[in-house]
Parts: C-alpha cells; sequence; structure tokens
C-alpha cells in the first residue's frame, strides 16, 4: 500500500521539469532536471524502489535516504502537451488542469501553471495578489480579493532575451547575465546588449509593479521562477524602495499543488 503522506508535485516547464518532494503539507525539497527520455519515464513507471530509478532523475540526497513504499503518488501541471503524454502511464499519477483551479474569471487558455501560481499567492501570501513568474517566459498575473483574475501579461523571460538574440543576429556572441547592473550607455558591444535588455525589462516590470498598486494599492507582489533573484537584484539596484516591498518565493506554483491536495481531502 502506498504511504500517501509522501508525494512528488512535478511542474513541466518550457525548459526543464522542476520537482518538489512533500511530506504530507511539508515541502521537504526542490530540485530541476532536464526532461526525461520517454524510456526513463517508463523505468521511472515500473521501479519498486529508489535503487531502481533512472539517474537521469537526478534525485536529491534526502530522498534516497526515506523509506517508503513505490510507486509514490505524483501531482503534474504541464505547459508542454507532448511531455504531458510521456508522463500518462505513470502510475498513481494526477495531472491537474486549469479546470481544476477555483479561480473565477479565468480564460480557456491561461496556462495551469500561471493559475496554479495564483493559488499558491493566495494561500501563502494572501490577496489581492500579483504574481511575476520568471522563467522562460515573464508573466505578469493578478488576482483580487475574490481569487478572481483581473488579467496580466506576457513577454520573452531575461534569458530567452539574451538567447533570441544571439541566434537571430549575424554578429551578436553569446553574453552572459552580469551580476550587477552594467552602465546605461555602453562603450562595448557585450554590455550594449546588457544594457538594452535589462533597463527595458526593469523598466518594464517597474510599470506594470506600480499599475497594480495603483489599482490595488496593498496588494502583494510576489516573483517566483527561475530568474527571479537575479530581475530582484536588478530592480532593487534600479528602483530599491519598490523592490523592498516585493516578495521572492520560488515555490509559488508548490503551494498551488498542495492547495489543491487540500481540496482534494489528500492533506
Amino acid at each position: 500500500m502506498v504511504n500517501k503522506s509522501i508525494w512528488l508535485a512535478l511542474a513541466i516547464g518550457n525548459s526543464r521539469l522542476h520537482w518538489a518532494w512533500f511530506k504530507g503539507e511539508e515541502l521537504f525539497c526542490t530540485w530541476d532536471t532536464a526532461y526525461l527520455a520517454n524510456n526513463h519515464i517508463q523505468q521511472l513507471a515500473k521501479c519498486r524502489t529508489w535503487e531502481d530509478l533512472p539517474l537521469k532523475l537526478a534525485l536529491p540526497e534526502q530522498i534516497l535516504k526515506a523509506d517508503f513504499i513505490y510507486p509514490i503518488p505524483l501531482y503534474l501541471v504541464s505547459v508542454v502537451p507532448n511531455q504531458t503524454e510521456l508522463w500518462r502511464n505513470y502510475p498513481n499519477l494526477q495531472v491537474i488542469t486549469l479546470d481544476n483551479v477555483p479561480l473565477k474569471n479565468k480564460y480557456s487558455t491561461l496556462g495551469s501553471d500561471r493559475a496554479l501560481a495564483l493559488w499558491g499567492a493566495k494561500e501563502t501570501w494572501g490577496m489581492p495578489a500579483l504574481v511575476i513568474d520568471a522563467g522562460t517566459a515573464l508573466t505578469f498575473t493578478g488576482i483580487d480579493a475574490d481569487f478572481a483574475l483581473i488579467g496580466g501579461a506576457i513577454l520573452p523571460g531575461l534569458s530567452l532575451q539574451f538567447q533570441v538574440l544571439e541566434q537571430k543576429t549575424a554578429n551578436l556572441s553569446s553574453v552572459e547575465l552580469p551580476q550587477q547592473l552594467p552602465p546605461h550607455f555602453a562603450r562595448n558591444t557585450t554590455q550594449a546588449i546588457q544594457s538594452g535588455i535589462i533597463y527595458s525589462l526593469i523598466a518594464g516590470m517597474e510599470n506594470f509593479i506600480n499599475s497594480w498598486w495603483e489599482m490595488y494599492p496593498h496588494s502583494q507582489v510576489i516573483l517566483t521562477g527561475g530568474d527571479r533573484l537575479i530581475l530582484f537584484n536588478y530592480l532593487y539596484c534600479q528602483f530599491p524602495q519598490l523592490a523592498k516591498k516585493v516578495k521572492c518565493d520560488r515555490h509559488l506554483i508548490f503551494w498551488g499543488m498542495q492547495a489543491y491536495r487540500k481540496a482534494q481531502n489528500l492533506s
């Protein structure tokens, strides 16, 4: 019999897999991996002990020491349909869709990951809330005090903007993200690219955040996603008073998945 107090959460993003291991309502650890090949997923579905798991899963050491019965329940949310299909044969799988999120005023093409992050923000930080997800895409999504969707925006994320400029231009080479803000008016190509992308992005964030606070002055603003820390650092350097009121929470989508389990009386 499966130990239902132990469960895995998997958020399939545009670039990689995001994992979380829960003990009941306690988030024990998180980690990221590359996409798994179909044969690795099949191996995962058939194994009965951690020793049988595919190495590609790259499990943290804390999990490998745990004693529980496999197959462990897996809760999945995905923005990549072909990746979702690869997991359909996993035993004890629950795919969380947009319909499972009790968000009011949602539209049919709203990403289930964005909706779950809003649910996580609601449960963890309260409402109203503006969630800024700094992943492959940079998204802004707001809810009011009734957990109704106000709306949002989507643009290419920080890392993606650098990648696209490298891939779609003939003479521009790869540019790394600087730890500190570059000069506004650069005197070399690398810093010119850094300046153009970073200052434009930060100015956009400042505009969206202040526009949100004009509508909801006492609202929480939460920054999540893989680029959240470096974006927060840039934001703080440029707009320190604004940044001091912004929260960072890398686990919003997992708090949303936890809220789904609670709603199903599975905690």
